[in-house]
Protein backbone atom coordinates (compact mmCIF):
# COMPACT_ATOMS: atom_id res chain seq x y z
CA UNK A 1 0.00 0.00 0.00
CA UNK A 2 1.48 3.46 -0.81
CA UNK A 3 -0.18 6.47 1.25
CA UNK A 4 1.49 9.75 -1.32
CA UNK A 5 2.34 12.69 1.03
CA UNK A 6 2.67 16.51 -0.03
CA UNK A 7 3.49 19.30 1.67
CA UNK A 8 0.46 20.99 3.17
CA UNK A 9 -0.68 17.38 3.94
CA UNK A 10 -3.48 16.74 6.57
CA UNK A 11 -1.48 14.66 9.14
CA UNK A 12 -4.80 12.64 10.21
CA UNK A 13 -5.77 11.92 6.75
CA UNK A 14 -2.09 9.96 6.22
CA UNK A 15 -1.50 8.90 9.22
CA UNK A 16 -5.21 7.64 10.27
CA UNK A 17 -4.84 5.28 7.52
CA UNK A 18 -1.34 4.48 8.37
CA UNK A 19 -2.66 3.70 11.44
CA UNK A 20 -5.54 1.45 10.46
CA UNK A 21 -3.42 -0.81 8.30
CA UNK A 22 0.14 -1.70 10.47
CA UNK A 23 -2.49 -2.37 12.92
CA UNK A 24 -4.78 -4.74 10.83
CA UNK A 25 -1.09 -6.34 10.29
CA UNK A 26 -0.32 -6.37 13.73
CA UNK A 27 -3.30 -8.16 14.82
CA UNK A 28 -2.67 -10.81 12.10
CA UNK A 29 0.53 -10.94 12.98
CA UNK A 30 -0.28 -11.96 16.31
CA UNK A 31 -3.33 -14.27 15.24
CA UNK A 32 -1.55 -15.89 12.64
CA UNK A 33 2.16 -17.58 11.82
CA UNK A 34 4.69 -14.36 12.85
CA UNK A 35 5.44 -13.79 8.96
CA UNK A 36 1.49 -13.14 8.26
CA UNK A 37 1.36 -9.74 6.90
CA UNK A 38 -1.37 -8.25 5.68
CA UNK A 39 -0.74 -4.93 4.39
CA UNK A 40 3.12 -3.73 3.71
CA UNK A 41 2.48 -0.07 3.95
CA UNK A 42 4.71 2.81 2.22
CA UNK A 43 4.84 6.76 1.69
CA UNK A 44 5.77 8.03 -1.64
CA UNK A 45 6.02 11.87 -2.91
CA UNK A 46 7.18 14.02 -5.51
CA UNK A 47 10.47 14.03 -4.45
CA UNK A 48 13.07 12.19 -2.16
CA UNK A 49 12.67 15.21 0.30
CA UNK A 50 10.96 15.52 3.26
CA UNK A 51 7.77 17.29 3.11
CA UNK A 52 6.38 19.27 5.86
CA UNK A 53 2.43 18.43 6.60
CA UNK A 54 -0.10 21.09 7.94
CA UNK A 55 0.38 22.51 11.50
CA UNK A 56 4.71 22.36 10.69
CA UNK A 57 5.01 18.12 10.81
CA UNK A 58 7.91 16.98 8.68
CA UNK A 59 7.09 13.71 7.16
CA UNK A 60 10.80 11.80 5.26
CA UNK A 61 8.57 9.59 2.45
CA UNK A 62 9.78 6.57 1.75
CA UNK A 63 9.96 7.09 -1.65
CA UNK A 64 9.83 9.30 -4.73
CA UNK A 65 7.27 8.76 -7.21
CA UNK A 66 9.71 7.84 -10.16
CA UNK A 67 10.76 5.23 -7.86
CA UNK A 68 8.88 2.81 -5.90
CA UNK A 69 7.86 -0.67 -5.02
CA UNK A 70 4.84 -2.14 -7.08
CA UNK A 71 1.51 -0.77 -5.71
CA UNK A 72 -1.61 -2.60 -4.88
CA UNK A 73 -3.83 -0.38 -2.72
CA UNK A 74 -2.65 3.61 -3.06
CA UNK A 75 -4.01 6.27 -1.01
CA UNK A 76 -4.57 10.08 -1.74
CA UNK A 77 -5.11 11.80 0.84
CA UNK A 78 -6.10 15.46 1.48
CA UNK A 79 -4.87 18.90 3.01
CA UNK A 80 -4.11 22.22 0.92
CA UNK A 81 -3.71 20.06 -2.45
CA UNK A 82 -3.60 23.70 -4.70
CA UNK A 83 0.52 22.48 -5.72
CA UNK A 84 -0.20 18.65 -6.39
CA UNK A 85 -3.12 19.98 -8.15
CA UNK A 86 -1.27 22.16 -10.64
CA UNK A 87 1.76 19.97 -10.88
CA UNK A 88 1.03 17.54 -14.42
CA UNK A 89 3.33 15.00 -13.17
CA UNK A 90 1.08 14.10 -9.88
CA UNK A 91 -2.13 13.60 -11.86
CA UNK A 92 0.21 11.73 -14.38
CA UNK A 93 1.63 9.37 -11.66
CA UNK A 94 -1.51 9.18 -10.14
CA UNK A 95 -3.61 7.95 -13.55
CA UNK A 96 -0.44 5.56 -14.41
CA UNK A 97 -0.24 3.95 -10.73
CA UNK A 98 -4.26 3.63 -11.09
CA UNK A 99 -4.04 1.59 -14.04
CA UNK A 100 -2.24 -1.16 -11.90
CA UNK A 101 -3.53 -0.76 -8.68
CA UNK A 102 -6.79 -3.04 -6.92
CA UNK A 103 -7.74 0.18 -5.61
CA UNK A 104 -7.31 3.85 -5.57
CA UNK A 105 -8.59 5.69 -2.50
CA UNK A 106 -8.89 9.55 -1.42
CA UNK A 107 -9.49 11.03 1.99
CA UNK A 108 -10.89 14.37 1.73
CA UNK A 109 -9.81 16.91 -1.00
CA UNK A 110 -7.43 14.26 -2.27
CA UNK A 111 -10.43 13.50 -4.04
CA UNK A 112 -9.46 16.12 -6.48
CA UNK A 113 -6.19 15.12 -7.42
CA UNK A 114 -8.24 11.64 -8.35
CA UNK A 115 -10.69 13.78 -10.21
CA UNK A 116 -7.44 15.46 -11.78
CA UNK A 117 -6.41 12.35 -13.10
CA UNK A 118 -9.61 11.74 -14.58
CA UNK A 119 -10.05 8.66 -12.26
CA UNK A 120 -13.75 10.23 -10.93
CA UNK A 121 -15.00 10.79 -14.66
CA UNK A 122 -18.96 8.87 -14.48
CA UNK A 123 -18.84 7.91 -10.89
CA UNK A 124 -19.83 8.83 -7.28
CA UNK A 125 -17.53 10.39 -4.97
CA UNK A 126 -17.30 12.52 -1.98
CA UNK A 127 -15.18 14.75 -0.07
CA UNK A 128 -14.75 17.36 2.71
CA UNK A 129 -18.00 19.16 3.42
CA UNK A 130 -16.39 21.97 2.73
CA UNK A 131 -15.22 21.02 -0.65
CA UNK A 132 -18.20 19.63 -2.11
CA UNK A 133 -19.24 22.39 -3.64
CA UNK A 134 -16.03 23.30 -5.32
CA UNK A 135 -15.37 19.45 -6.41
CA UNK A 136 -19.17 19.81 -8.50
CA UNK A 137 -18.15 23.12 -10.04
CA UNK A 138 -14.35 21.77 -11.20
CA UNK A 139 -15.85 18.31 -12.00
CA UNK A 140 -19.23 17.73 -13.63
CA UNK A 141 -18.38 14.81 -14.87
CA UNK A 142 -18.25 13.71 -11.24
CA UNK A 143 -21.28 12.71 -9.45
CA UNK A 144 -20.35 14.69 -6.14
CA UNK A 145 -22.84 12.93 -3.10
CA UNK A 146 -22.91 15.22 0.14
CA UNK A 147 -23.43 13.35 3.61
CA UNK A 148 -21.05 10.17 3.11
CA UNK A 149 -18.52 8.62 4.99
CA UNK A 150 -17.38 7.09 2.02
CA UNK A 151 -18.21 5.71 -0.88
CA UNK A 152 -16.66 2.67 -2.63
CA UNK A 153 -17.13 2.56 -6.47
CA UNK A 154 -15.36 -1.12 -6.63
CA UNK A 155 -11.48 0.45 -8.35
CA UNK A 156 -12.31 3.79 -6.54
CA UNK A 157 -13.30 4.34 -2.80
CA UNK A 158 -13.48 8.07 -1.47
CA UNK A 159 -13.83 9.06 1.69
CA UNK A 160 -14.84 12.72 3.15
CA UNK A 161 -13.36 14.70 5.36
CA UNK A 162 -10.01 13.63 8.16
CA UNK A 163 -11.36 10.81 10.61
CA UNK A 164 -14.05 9.37 7.68
CA UNK A 165 -10.84 8.24 6.16
CA UNK A 166 -10.11 5.99 9.16
CA UNK A 167 -13.85 3.96 8.65
CA UNK A 168 -13.20 3.96 5.24
CA UNK A 169 -9.59 2.43 5.80
CA UNK A 170 -11.52 -0.12 8.30
CA UNK A 171 -14.09 -1.08 4.89
CA UNK A 172 -10.99 -1.63 3.06
CA UNK A 173 -9.39 -3.84 5.64
CA UNK A 174 -12.05 -5.53 5.77
CA UNK A 175 -13.19 -5.95 2.00
CA UNK A 176 -9.54 -7.02 1.75
CA UNK A 177 -8.83 -9.32 4.34
CA UNK A 178 -12.14 -9.92 5.96
CA UNK A 179 -14.68 -8.48 8.49
CA UNK A 180 -13.03 -10.38 11.81
CA UNK A 181 -9.93 -8.20 10.62
CA UNK A 182 -11.42 -4.94 10.40
CA UNK A 183 -13.75 -5.39 13.78
CA UNK A 184 -10.47 -6.40 16.04
CA UNK A 185 -7.94 -3.54 13.98
CA UNK A 186 -10.84 -1.24 15.00
CA UNK A 187 -10.96 -2.44 18.52
CA UNK A 188 -7.05 -2.57 18.79
CA UNK A 189 -6.88 1.02 17.87
CA UNK A 190 -10.17 1.94 20.65
CA UNK A 191 -11.66 3.51 17.98
CA UNK A 192 -15.70 3.54 17.27
CA UNK A 193 -15.92 2.74 13.99
CA UNK A 194 -18.62 4.51 11.56
CA UNK A 195 -19.30 1.57 9.61
CA UNK A 196 -22.18 2.89 7.74
CA UNK A 197 -20.92 5.10 5.01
Amino acid sequence: MAIFVFDEVEVLDFAGPYEVFTTASRVLRRSQAPAAEAFTVFTVAKTAGAVRARAGLVVQPDYPIHDHPAVDLLLIPGGVVTAEFEAPEVAGWIAAVSRRTRITASVCTGAFLLAKAGLLDGRQATTHWEDIAELKALFPAVSVVERRRWIDEGAVVTSAGITAGIDMSLHLVERLAGRDLAVRTARQMDYLWHEDP
